[in-house]
């Protein structure tokens, strides 16, 4: 939150000249504080780990045989044993006094990922494409597209401040939801979590944002729906944000989406009055982010969210929707805490322990997952570069009908666990 203030203190006491000489400095000052100013940033990140399971498709997604054959363990870091280029960031940024413009272009794999949403699917080797990386030791039932090079745009909005206080928004811009975001220098862990993983990346529609005071403000808005540039249908989810900081160094936001029937993720559902699960449904998110700078060096952060599905179904319907999701209402949700300390102004280490609950199969985990992630970033070029060693630790027993372990072994063999050890580099600019 942006504080602007702009004092002129005009002195003269013996001299004439005091007075012309200020009002031209005045002039100068207003005249820079008004030009519009253009930025160019961006940033490039890479990895590379191993798994001490050693699965043997050759990435971390998980078990081939769960989730029909598309595990989601992992959101973008998702392969063993490779160099791996992960996101290439440009971004433009142009402001005045009372406007912004951002175009945020990405690059690479990540790129892809980060937009699913309007990229075409790969469901069999009939329909290979050829800039698709495939798992190796790929079988029956696993054809995962995992990576491929792309162009995306990750956001492109403007941003109307008719007055200090009041702004809106319109275009494509990052979900409001998480303490997590894709841009991998923003982050404090390099591997992203469940809560990043199974929420909203992106949105498409207009907000507003209101500043009370200097300790309250909010947002409110209307999106299409979830990582999609179009909606399914003719009502758009609402979405909202109250930002809070009672004290200094702490930082509160509670947030929301919720809509009508526009999630395309679930599986088919054939009820007795067709699909269900296109037509007749509410989803809502509610979200809670949490950070507070205990001392300079010492950060403490926390996440928690709950999403819950309600269907409107009745006889038949409400039953095959039960034998599909274990509930007319199912839901889904997490927590998260995280810490960081730095040692010195290179080196500094930090925790994120997570637990996340999917088990009712209505977001992309389909399990109940417990992870441990430490990172140990180190900090060079006067700040531009960044390398992030990294140990994960991932234990999730079976699936929601618990026939399989959700990770993998040298065997394909299901387990109940994933260790990862790697680093990341990551340069902006």
């Amino acid at each position: 939150m942006k504080k602007y203030l702009r004092a002129i203190l005009l002195y003269s006491s013996t001299t004439t000249v005091a007075v012309p000489v200020c009002a031209q400095a005045v002039t100068e000052a207003k005249e820079k504080e008004e030009k519009p100013k253009v930025t160019l940033s961006g940033y490039i990140d890479s990895y590379i780990l191993h798994a001490f399971n050693n699965p043997k498709s050759g990435t971390l997604m998980g078990n081939p045989q769960v989730n029909d054959g598309s595990p989601a363990g992992r959101a973008f870091d998702r392969l063993t044993d490779q160099f791996s280029l992960g996101l290439v960031q440009t971004k433009f940024t142009y402001s005045d006094k009372q406007s912004d413009l951002v175009i945020d272009l990405t690059f690479g794999p990540n790129a892809q990922l980060g937009n699913f949403g309007n990229t075409p699917p790969v469901t069999n080797n009939s329909n290979y494409n050829t800039n698709l990386w495939y798992a190796s030791g790929a079988n029956s039932g696993y054809v995962n597209q995992l990576y491929g090079t792309s162009a995306a745009i990750k956001q492109a909005y403007f941003t109307y401040k008719p007055t200090d206080r009041l702004s809106f928004t319109a275009g494509q811009f990052g979900t409001h939801i998480g303490y997590e975001v894709i841009d991998a220098p923003i982050n404090y862990n390099y591997s992203l979590s469940n809560l990043f993983n199974n929420g909203p990346f992106y949105h498409v529609g207009v907000k507003a944002n209101y500043v009370l005071t200097d300790q309250v403000a909010l947002m409110a808005g209307l999106v299409n729906n979830w990582d999609n540039l179009f909606d399914n249908n003719s009502q758009k989810s609402a979405i909202g944000q109250l930002y809070l900081t009672p004290m200094k160094g702490l930082n509160i936001y509670v947030n929301y989406i919720g809509g009508y029937g526009d999630d395309t993720h679930l599986a088919s559902v054939a009820t007795a009055t067709g699909h269900a699960y296109l037509n007749n449904y509410v989803r809502q998110l509610f979200d809670v982010v949490a950070g507070y700078q205990i001392t300079s060096s010492f950060y403490v952060g926390l996440n928690a969210a709950y999403g819950v599905y309600h269907f409107h179904a009745t006889g038949s319907d409400a039953n095959a929707i039960r034998a599909a999701y274990g509930s007319t209402q199912p839901g889904w949700g997490g927590v998260a805490l995280y810490s960081n300390y730095a040692i010195t102004d290179v080196i500094g280490i930090g925790a994120r322990c997570e637990y996340f609950n999917d088990q009712n199969g209505v977001r992309y985990l389909g399990t109940i997952n417990r992870s441990l992630t430490i990172t140990a970033p180190i900090t060079l070029a006067d700040g531009h570069l960044t390398v992030k060693p990294e140990l994960r630790i991932d234990v999730a027993a079976n699936t929601r009908n618990g026939e399989y372990s959700y990770y993998e072994n040298s065997k394909g063999n299901g387990v109940n666990g994933q260790q990862t050890f790697g680093a990341a580099f990551i340069y902006k600019y």
